[in-house]
């Protein structure tokens, strides 16, 4: 078999999704992996690329053509060509696949996100299939860290994300040319959802009238051979993401704000692209290269923190499953797609509240053996059933069955 891959360089999940493709074989023979370098596209056509893309199918003669994410242009190369396109999204928002092209006979999109799977087959879409995120157990259970890894990335409590204050910080930008109630409405609307897990009311919240005078202090628009709605939009490149923004940067303010009430003044660490990160009880350690240095983090924790970013409906993140696979234990956010694969307090656990979570970290970090039981426990779920190599048997079955 083999696979053209469309190569974006700073995708998380490249050398692992590659790595479990080449491991496959049928007959002895071993699966062939050719990369093509792709830079994503700011337009969803691109005849250049397009043209560059329809020479490589007819140069290789893939089986099929892979890439994370759902990439227009990509498909409708593929789509002219004959060929299969394989796409995994391991992004939301994901607005591309509301481009018209997502109809197209050639494409197979996986989505990780339940809720939004759910959108697209209920709409007709014969195309789309759920598809969980994966966890690289060979890689992972090679790293063994080193007593002065253990040192420097381990802690009681650790956090390894964006806190959205880096980089498109839309909602900042807008609200300043916005009057003064609609910014205490969306002000509202944003911290009434701050007090939900499990369901998102942001869109149900903005009118047309509210959308329009968005627009004018922040041209965003949906494209014209798109159906994504101007209301999608706004909810979750900009009211989501700022929500979440608030929930990470608030909910670790809170835990260092209640460490001096648990035993031994626990060490606190966030691992963010920040430099300028300051909380109390926590140590900003910057940038942590989520490849070859995540996994020593999750690994040398006691508990590692999912803040789950709120554009993400009801899928498991990504980092989940690296916190799992890599034997950690994980303490995450509501998130329903867990309880079709995983039981909360035997494999994970999930905080229903600030409080709870303080309740449940000094729990966790009083009791050894259970928090040690569970971790043990989400590690081998994982290991037996949400691995790489997996997950390209599932999509093979998919594309096997037309």
């Amino acid at each position: 078999m083999k696979v053209l891959y469309i190569y974006i360089e700073n995708y998380l999940c490249n050398s692992d999704m590659i790595a479990a493709l080449e491991h496959y074989e049928k007959n002895g023979i071993k699966t062939r992996v050719v990369k093509f370098l792709f830079r994503a596209p700011g337009e969803w056509h691109d005849a250049e690329l397009e043209d560059r893309l329809e020479k490589a199918i007819e140069k290789e003669s893939p089986d099929f053509v892979f890439s994370f994410n759902y990439f227009p242009v990509v498909s409708n190369a593929c789509e002219r060509k004959g060929i299969r396109y394989v796409s995994w999204l391991y992004d939301n928002p994901q607005v591309s696949v509301y481009s018209c092209s997502l109809i197209h006979h050639c494409n197979s999109v996986f989505m990780f996100d339940h809720s939004m799977y759910e959108e697209f087959a209920s709409q007709g879409f014969r195309n789309v299939f759920f598809l969980p995120m994966a966890a690289p157990i060979r890689r992972l259970d090679s790293m063994h860290p080193s007593p002065g890894q253990r040192e420097h990335f381990g802690a009681a409590v650790s956090f390894v994300g964006s806190l959205y204050t880096e980089e498109h910080n839309f909602y900042d930008r807008m609200i300043q040319k916005l009057d003064p109630y609609t910014v205490g409405y969306l002000e509202g609307v944003m911290r009434a959802q701050m007090l939900v897990q499990g369901v998102n009311f942001v869109r149900d919240c903005l009118t047309d009238d509210l959308i329009r005078r968005m627009q004018e202090a922040l041209p965003l628009y949906p494209h014209a051979d798109g159906v994504e709605t101007p209301g999608y939009l706004f909810t979750d490149y900009v009211l989501n993401r700022k929500i979440t923004a608030m929930d990470r940067m608030e909910i670790l303010r809170d835990i260092g704000a209640g460490r001096d009430r648990l035993a031994d003044h626990p060490v606190m660490k966030v691992f963010t692209r920040n430099p300028e990160y300051a909380c109390d009880g926590f140590q900003n350690m910057g940038t942590v290269d989520p490849y070859a240095e995540a996994p020593y983090v999750y690994k040398s924790t006691k508990i590692n923190l999912n803040i789950t970013l709120r554009s993400i409906r009801s899928g498991i993140p990504l980092r989940c499953f690296d916190i799992m696979g890599a034997g950690g234990f994980l303490l995450s956010n509501y998130q329903e797609d867990f309880l079709y694969f995983f039981e909360p307090d035997k494999d994970f656990v999930f905080y229903e509240s600030r409080g709870d979570l303080m309740n449940k970290i000094a729990l966790y970090l009083r009791d050894e053996e259970l928090r040690a039981r569970i971790a043990e426990s989400g590690y081998r779920k994982v290991a037996s059933e949400h691995t790489f190599d997996i997950r390209v048997l599932q999509i093979l079955d998919v594309i096997k069955e037309g």
